[in-house]
């Protein structure tokens, strides 16, 4: 078997990163899940090791599951790590769209495979996006997120009145 990537910004995670993560362990002899910055999206809330420790206490669970940075090339990390796929989630149509040309950029410069798992329907409305938005109102997030994870942000909008 192989070893498969779950990139993303994870930021923060989300239940339905945590059930693409799971599944993917399921079926790879390895699962990395690789937390990059995202340069298209603006200002993190969480640093860089703060989503890495988060994502560490939610996959302890997966003895197969490491958790790893990276910068650059997402098929020069699969290359330096020996990875041979990529597994990605998809929420909808608009996910795929995005997904195909950067699955198919990934496979024509490298030969690595991306395999898309449909997200579980409980979660596929889920972003982080849209989770930091809510729990900066001081929406409820606690079906979305880890307890751990709503506790750090509840912690990070508390001056904001946010997520109590």
């Amino acid at each position: 078997m192989a070893t498969a990537l779950c990139p993303g910004s994870f930021d923060p995670v989300t239940y339905g990163h945590l059930d693409i993560i799971e599944r993917a362990a399921r079926h790879f002899e390895g699962v990395i899940v690789a937390v990059i910055r995202n340069p298209q999206k603006s200002q993190s809330l969480f640093s860089l090791e703060e989503r890495q420790e988060m994502l560490r206490e939610e996959t302890a669970h997966l003895d197969n599951v490491s958790i790893d940075f990276f910068k650059g090339l997402l098929v020069d990390f699969a290359r330096d790590r020996g990875a041979s796929a990529i597994v990605k989630g998809l929420r909808a149509v608009s996910d795929f769209d995005y997904e195909l040309q950067m699955a198919q950029m990934n496979q024509r410069l490298s030969g690595v495979d991306t395999f898309f798992l449909s997200t579980s329907p409980q979660h596929s409305f889920l972003s982080s996006s849209l989770v930091r938005e809510v729990a900066r109102f001081g929406g409820d997030v606690s079906s979305m997120v880890p307890k751990s994870v709503l506790a750090r942000l509840s912690e990070r909008f508390a001056d904001e009145g946010g997520t109590p």
